[in-house]
C-alpha cells in the first residue's frame, strides 16, 4: 500500500496552484490481487468476470500484475499470447475463453506485446524469457511493419477476410511507435540487428510529428488521440508541452479526470491514468499528481477502481470491475511513486539518456 501525503491541486498547466495537505491511498496489493483472481488458468486475462479478452488490454493487465509482484502470473499471460499467435504474427482483436470473437487483425493490438515483455524484463532482468519470446515479438513487429504506408503511418488492420483497411489511427500508430522502441531495446539486449525496424520507427515518428493529416481525423474527439503521441515519446520537449496545453480544456473536467470523448459527459479512469503516465513521461510530476489525485476515491467498496462515470449526475458506468483499468492505475502509481524498476518505461528522459530510442 502506498500513502502519498502531499498533493498539489490547480486548474491546468498554466494556472496558479494551491497546495493542500491530504492523503491518498493506492492499494497496489488489492488491485494486483483482483487481476490475479480474474486471470484464467490458461493465462488469459479478460476485461471482467465473464467478459471478452483483447490482447492489448490483456497486456496492460499483465503489466499491473508484474508491478504488483505477480511475476509468474504475468509470465503466463505472455505465454498464453504466444500459444495463440496467428501464422502472420498477429492476434485477433478479441477472444472469449480463448476462442476468437472478432477476427480483425489489428496492428496496434498485435505489437503491444513488445511493450509488455520489455516491461517484464525491466522488473525481472530475465534474459532467458526475452530469448523465449523473441520469435513471438519478431513475428508481431513484422506483421505491423508490413502494413506501413510509404508516408510512415501504419494501417490499422486486416479485416477477417484478410483485406487491408487503408486507414491509420493516431492513437494506434502512437502505440506502435512505443512498441517499436521496446522491440528495438529488446533486440539490443539480445544483440540482434533490426535495421528495418529502425527505419520503420523513424518513418512513423515523422508521420506522428509532422503528418497528422495522414490519420483519421474523426478520432480526434477521443482523448487518446490528444495525449498518445506524447505518451509514446513520438512527441517530446516543447512540442509535447504545447500539445498537452493546447487541448487541455477540450478534455479535462477539473477535479474529476478526462473525458473519453470530448463531446460526451463521461470521465474514464483508464484514460485519466494514461494521461498521468504521459505527464510523468514529460517530467511534469506535479501536474501528474494533481490529475491522479482526482481519481483517487473513484473506487468500489473493495478498493478496485471504477471504469468510468458520468457527470454531473455521477452515475458509475459500466459497473463491471475492469482488469485493464486497474492495471493502468497501478502503472500510473508506479510512474509517480517509483514502485518498480519499470517505473520509467514511458519516461522521455529514460529513453533519451539510455540511448535506446
Amino acid at each position: 500500500m502506498i500513502r502519498i501525503s502531499e498533493y498539489t491541486q490547480g486548474n491546468g498547466m498554466k494556472s496558479e496552484v494551491l497546495r493542500t495537505k491530504q492523503e491518498v491511498t493506492v492499494n497496489i496489493d488489492l488491485l494486483a490481487a483482483l487481476l490475479a483472481r480474474l486471470q484464467k488458468d490458461s493465462g488469459e486475462i479478460p476485461w471482467s468476470e465473464g467478459g471478452k479478452t483483447d490482447p492489448w488490454d490483456h497486456i496492460e493487465a499483465a503489466m499491473g500484475l508484474c508491478i504488483g509482484g505477480y511475476i509468474n502470473e504475468a509470465r503466463r499471460a505472455y505465454e498464453w499470447l504466444t500459444s495463440i499467435q496467428l501464422e502472420d504474427g498477429s492476434w485477433y482483436a478479441s477472444y472469449i475463453d480463448g476462442k476468437p470473437l472478432d477476427k480483425t487483425r489489428d496492428t496496434n493490438i498485435s505489437t503491444y506485446i513488445a511493450v509488455g515483455i520489455y516491461h517484464y524484463y525491466l522488473i525481472t532482468k530475465d534474459t532467458d524469457f526475452l530469448n523465449r519470446m523473441w520469435d513471438t515479438i519478431c513475428a508481431a513487429m513484422e506483421f505491423a511493419i508490413s502494413l506501413q504506408a510509404p508516408t510512415g503511418e501504419i494501417y490499422w488492420a486486416k479485416s477477417p477476410e484478410m483485406e487491408i483497411d487503408h486507414m491509420a489511427l493516431l492513437t494506434g500508430s502512437s502505440s506502435i511507435y512505443m512498441s517499436l522502441k521496446c522491440s528495438l531495446a529488446i533486440a539490443k539486449i539480445l544483440d540482434e540487428k533490426k535495421p528495418a525496424w529502425e527505419t520503420a520507427k523513424t518513418k512513423l515518428g515523422h508521420a506522428l510529428r509532422d503528418g497528422l493529416h495522414l490519420f483519421n481525423i474523426t478520432k480526434s474527439r477521443y482523448s487518446m488521440d490528444w495525449f498518445y503521441p506524447v505518451l509514446s515519446g513520438a512527441v517530446t520537449g516543447k512540442e509535447a508541452r504545447k500539445r498537452i496545453d493546447q487541448h487541455w480544456k477540450k478534455f479535462i473536467v477539473e477535479g474529476m479526470g478526462i473525458r473519453c470523448v470530448s463531446d460526451r459527459p463521461w470521465v474514464t479512469i483508464a484514460e485519466t491514468s494514461e494521461l498521468v503516465l504521459a505527464l510523468a513521461a514529460m517530467g511534469n510530476f506535479e501536474l501528474a499528481e494533481i490529475v491522479f489525485n482526482w481519481i483517487s476515491e473513484r473506487t468500489f467498496d473493495d478498493g478496485s477502481y471504477w471504469c468510468g462515470f458520468t457527470f454531473p449526475d455521477m452515475i458509475i458506468w459500466p459497473e463491471d470491475k475492469i482488469t485493464w483499468t486497474n492495471g493502468v492505475v497501478i502503472m500510473a502509481a508506479d510512474a509517480l511513486y517509483k514502485l518498480s524498476p519499470a517505473c520509467n518505461l514511458f519516461s522521455h528522459k529514460f529513453w533519451e539518456t539510455s540511448k535506446l530510442a
